[in-house]
């Protein structure tokens, strides 16, 4: 589906490939400020509270006249990565510093994703505040881990944090190490790029071998838990967040708490894209500082959502995954950046660009648009609900999405056998085209429905988080789903919209486990749809897939109501499956529109 790699696998190959494409500046950018010098500082040592030292690269502007504010990154990715980065705002009169999280690169102590980053974070902005070259004010760039790190340090309050540029942020517990309770495989390749002290770059882009072990865990039917010692890298790391499968007071003590929230003081701008892998962190955070934030501060805090995937988030293109987009498509991201920065540590106007508190790119109409909040960016919502002959299950035998009710079957059933690996060999998850291809709806195997609306009779703006409401009945105490929502242009073309998971466990709270009746219809609500926005066209339709989850990208249940981690084939059971949408069970799609 949309693609399963990209969503459950955390963008498994393209992230492997492009999470360093997005670190570097554009050649543009970088011939444009080429004119300017810049002096570097290497190797410089910054003590932490309990002695450990962190390694930092430093660029100044070339004969720097007065104190200027700090940017720095910490990053696990090893600073040389993004020297680019800091060549560029070094050129527009900052300071930047690439800083090596504990453990990685040439800083000392040990590696232990997400969880030391907080005070060491507060460390380096206190220490940053005090160098000569810098004027007392402190801020941050980067995204993903470094997005994380920045909200990670704003929760401590560092008195010199002036203000924070999150792109892509991951949110522990929400987006990774599991996305909503399912973990994957790229765990294991995330683990290995960030294994050791150095950078293992062509390590993690290898997606040949990772795609290879990916299918020897899925085609042999091992227990997950396992996945560690099967691509040759035994971590403890990778088995302590097994043993953390929701989103619980582990998770909870890594990202800002509702108090937290409350007392943030600073400007913040957020950057994410709608394929985005780790755009469900980058609203959470959002959501959540809309939620408890303070007026003050909610009414500094702005959101940029483009037509991108996670390295778009800090280097957008034009093309992505089939699909073209507009040239205001491209945001100068680094422009936007320095503005921001003059802005609020500076004394600079305001950035052009942010003419409202949210800004977002309608794909279809290639155009930029702006809200004041996120309630009310749609004035209107569609209502489509879920129906058909009783022959959903393939492109050519699918069922309905309409406004009415209309007669006919009260469900649809299909069959879900775990150790059935036909989807899984169909997957191509280096497919360049992944955004437009029909393959994984076409190889759907009966292990799922398919409706179709009918033909839009008027351009229709769609721009927001889609909900699914459907009633499913089983006869297997738990198993995976996902949904995936589609425009079916007029010329038969697809472009992929939205997509979502749940285990079904995990039904009514992500916090607790629920075990599913045997042979009941229970009312499933997936209202963790990926936001997008695009005007669907004059006689386009849209597609819903609704499907067991069978992926090479994902960590597999096999049905048995056991430790998902621990299961494996012997542990199988097939899944008969009911989606419900009779009279009393009203199975229902609903679409955020712009009038």
């Amino acid at each position: 589906m949309i693609p399963r790699v990209n969503l459950l696998g955390r963008m498994c190959f393209w992230l492997a490939v492009m999470v360093l494409a997005g670190a570097g500046a554009s050649a543009q950018e970088a011939a444009k400020a080429s004119t300017d010098a810049v002096e570097m500082q290497w190797g410089v040592k910054i003590p932490m509270r309990d002695g450990v030292k962190l390694n930092a690269t430093i660029y100044r502007p070339h004969e720097q006249k007065e104190p200027l504010p700090v940017i720095f990154t910490l990053t696990p990715y090893i600073g040389d990565s993004y020297t680019d980065r800091a060549v560029y705002f070094a050129k527009h009169g900052y300071v930047y510093a690439l800083v090596d999280v504990r453990g990685r690169g040439n800083s000392g102590g040990e590696f232990e994703p997400f969880v030391n980053d907080a005070h060491d974070g507060y460390d380096l902005v206190e220490w940053f505040a005090t160098q000569p070259y810098c004027n007392g004010k402190v801020t941050m760039w980067g995204g993903s881990y470094a997005g994380f790190d920045q909200w990670d340090t704003l929760k401590e309050f560092p008195p010199h944090l002036s203000t924070i540029v999150p792109a892509a942020a991951a949110h522990p517990g929400l987006d990774f190490p599991f996305q909503y309770n399912i973990f994957a495989p790229y765990d294991m390749q995330w683990l290995t790029f960030t294994s050791g002290k150095t950078g293992n770059v062509q390590t993690f882009g290898n997606s040949a071998y990772w795609n290879q072990k990916a299918r020897e865990y899925y085609k042999q039917h091992l227990a997950f838990e396992g996945v560690d010692k099967l691509v040759g890298n035994p971590s403890a790391t990778f088995q302590m967040w097994l043993q953390h499968p929701t989103p619980d007071a582990f998770y909870d003590s890594l990202v800002p708490s509702p108090g937290q929230y409350k007392k943030i003081s600073v400007p913040i701008l957020t950057i994410t894209g709608d394929y985005d892998g780790d755009q469900p962190g980058a609203f959470m955070y959002y959501k959540r500082h809309m939620q408890y934030g303070n007026e003050a501060a909610k009414a500094n805090h702005y959101l940029v959502i483009g037509p991108w995937d996670h390295a778009g988030t800090r280097t957008p293109k034009k093309e992505l995954g089939g699909l073209t987009f507009s040239d205001a498509s491209v945001l100068d991201l680094n422009k936007l950046h320095t503005e921001w920065y003059d802005w609020t540590m500076k004394d600079g106007k305001k950035p052009e660009f942010l003419k409202k508190r949210i800004a977002y790119y309608v794909m279809g109409a290639d155009e930029w648009k702006y809200a004041d909040s996120l309630e009310t960016l749609a004035n209107d919502k569609l209502t489509l609900r879920l129906g058909s002959n009783g022959m959903a299950g393939d492109l050519f035998h699918s069922g309905w999405l309409g406004k009415d009710a209309k007669a006919g079957a009260p469900s649809d059933a299909w069959v879900y056998d775990p150790l059935d690996t036909r989807p899984g060999d169909a997957e191509n998850p280096d497919d360049p085209m992944f955004l437009t291809s029909q393959a994984a709806v076409a190889n759907l195997y009966g292990e799922g429905a398919i409706y179709h609306s009918e033909p839009f009779a008027e351009a229709t703006e769609v721009s927001g988080f889609v909900k699914l409401t459907a009633w499913l009945k089983m006869d297997v105490p738990d198993t995976d789903f996902e949904v995936s929502l589609y425009e079916i242009l007029p010329n038969g073309s697809s472009v992929a919209l939205t997509s979502t998971t749940m285990r079904a466990r995990y039904r009514e709270s992500a916090r607790e486990e629920k075990l599913v009746p045997i042979g009941k219809p229970e009312k499933y609500v997936f209202d963790n749809f990926m936001f997008f926005s695009r005007r669907i066209a004059q006689g386009s339709r849209l597609r819903l897939v609704v499907q067991s989850l069978n992926s090479i990208g994902a960590e597999k249940n096999y049905n048995s109501g056991g430790v998902v981690a621990k299961e494996t084939g012997k542990d199988a059971r097939t899944a008969h499956i009911e989606l419900v949408h009779d009279a009393e069970h009203l199975s229902a799609l609903e679409l955020p529109v712009v009038r």
